[in-house]
């Protein structure tokens, strides 16, 4: 008989997804970029980009953690991080726009090399090392290009997130068929044992005729 048990996902490695590494190294970019350029001018976006990037990052991490309990709160958790991190991608193309920076073009070379640059780093450090060498428009524009990065793999992650809970359901569901596979094996189980009684019967029945005659 089956063990009642495994019903459980097990999840909550969210330092292993590459989505939340992203989100990571979005956090830190910004939190040096909005200290550095806007800080001495006490603008209130500051705390809201930085906060923005830093619910992008928490919401996906809380979001594995309710995971073994909750297939619909991860998935609210990560679109709350993906809104977040739109509301970030904002912030920086305003910044650009109102101080007549350049938003790179798509067909930019710059944009290329850091598109390529961004796939092949996950790691903080990757983009904070020597940071204070770059400009604030480029530091706006590579900030950019990992958040539409990570908006594309986040959809694409989210897309997975809803299909397994449709084709296995959230945990109410799971709980059910776990009960309903350990009552299932218990009637299996019960009807051999059933069986096993009636043949032993027989056999007794038969020997007890045996006997006397």
């Amino acid at each position: 008989m089956k063990e009642a048990e495994g019903f459980l996902p097990k999840k909550g490695n969210y330092r292993g997804l590459i989505v939340y590494q992203k989100a990571e190294c979005i956090y830190d970019i910004t939190f040096y970029f909005a200290h550095t350029y806007m800080f001495e001018r006490k603008d209130r976006t500051v705390d809201q980009m930085v906060q923005a990037a830093r619910s992008g990052k928490q919401n996906i991490a809380e979001g594995c953690a309710a995971a073994s309990t909750s297939a619909e709160t991860e998935l609210k958790l990560n679109g709350v991080a993906r809104a977040s991190m739109k509301e970030l991608l904002t912030d920086y193309e305003d910044y650009l726009r109102t101080r007549r920076l350049t938003l790179w073009d798509l067909n930019d070379p710059r944009t290329r090399q850091t598109q390529e640059f961004c796939k092949a780093h996950n790691t903080p450090a990757d983009y904070t090392r020597d940071i204070e060498k770059r400009s604030d428009e480029a530091i706006a524009n590579i900030a950019i290009t990992l958040l539409h990065q990570f908006d594309n793999m986040m959809g694409k992650y989210m897309a997975r997130l809803q299909k397994d809970f449709v084709e296995k359901g959230g945990i109410r569901e799971q709980m059910t068929a776990a009960r309903l596979g350990y009552r299932g094996d218990q009637k299996a189980r019960i009807a051999e044992l059933e069986a096993e009684n009636a043949q032993l019967r027989a056999r007794i029945a038969e020997l007890e005729k045996g006997g006397a005659q």
